[in-house]
């Protein structure tokens, strides 16, 4: 696919992924929907990490209204173009970041909370902007804010659509961490760095393990453990990690 309102860049295992329509703080459109997903899963499949940022001052401003007509199929459009969107974000194999330089309301909000990790600018926020058009959440935010920040403050944000600085959101655990806007985009390039140097087969079972946490029995978690520890311990990075440790210096992994 041939990107006209994204961005896409692949070096040294870091695929970056930018909205690009910076004159329109990144509102989505069915073609950027579509890029957004094309994107993704061309990163779980030759990259170690993924991160999506925005371009200009806003990190995604949720749907672009005049992109949707007066009689427009919702369900259709949720189903067909955020659920693959979203859905391709959040089973990514890769490790994914949100880099969130700015405004992310709306869908834009939890197009940000699908990545594994969120790192915002201290200039950002996140808004729950559908009560104030007479819509509901979506995009998966009505499954994600109970889980990170308890269902209280899920309700409240939604309800009342505040914006939420980047810091309250790192202090409540909507996101992981907030940074200085002048350090912001050096920190979260070094942040994918790191994960793009790791062993990237232990992040997948990682991933997989938390995934089903919630849902999961003691037991039923203790196996899923044990049977995804057996798989990481038959990789070439264990063996990596346990040479390096004997050697006494840093791990190469290789993502085998």
């Amino acid at each position: 696919m041939i990107f006209k309102t994204v961005s896409y860049h692949l070096s040294d295992g870091v695929a970056v992924l930018t909205l690009n329509r910076p004159e329109v703080m990144n509102a989505l459109t069915s073609q950027m929907r579509a890029e957004i997903t094309e994107a993704v899963l061309l990163a779980g499949t030759s990259a170690r990490v993924l991160v999506i940022t925005g371009a200009g001052r806003g990190f995604c401003s949720g749907q672009d209204l005049t992109d949707t007509k007066a009689n427009a199929d919702i369900e259709q459009i949720l189903r067909d173009e955020y659920e693959p969107m979203i859905s391709a974000l959040y089973n990514c194999p890769i490790p994914t970041i949100s880099a969130v330089n700015g405004v992310a309301a709306g869908a834009g909000a939890n197009l940000a909370l699908a990545a594994d990790v969120v790192i915002a600018s201290e200039v950002a926020s996140f808004i729950q902007a559908f009560t104030r058009i007479g819509l509901m959440p979506d995009a998966g935010g009505t499954y994600w804010l109970p889980r990170q920040i308890g269902m209280a403050r899920a309700m409240g944000a939604m309800l009342f659509a505040d914006a939420i600085p980047a810091r309250q959101a790192a202090d409540w655990g909507m996101i992981y961490e907030a940074v200085a806007a002048d350090g912001f985009e050096a920190l979260w390039r070094s942040r994918a760095a790191a994960l793009a140097r790791g062993p990237t087969l232990a992040y997948r079972a990682t991933k997989a393990a938390l995934r089903v946490s919630q849902s999961n029995t003691v037991g039923a978690q203790l196996a899923l453990e044990a049977r995804l520890q057996a798989g990481c311990a038959e990789t070439e990075d264990f063996k990596e990690g346990l040479a390096a440790f004997a050697q006494k210096r840093a791990p190469e992994f290789r993502g085998k």
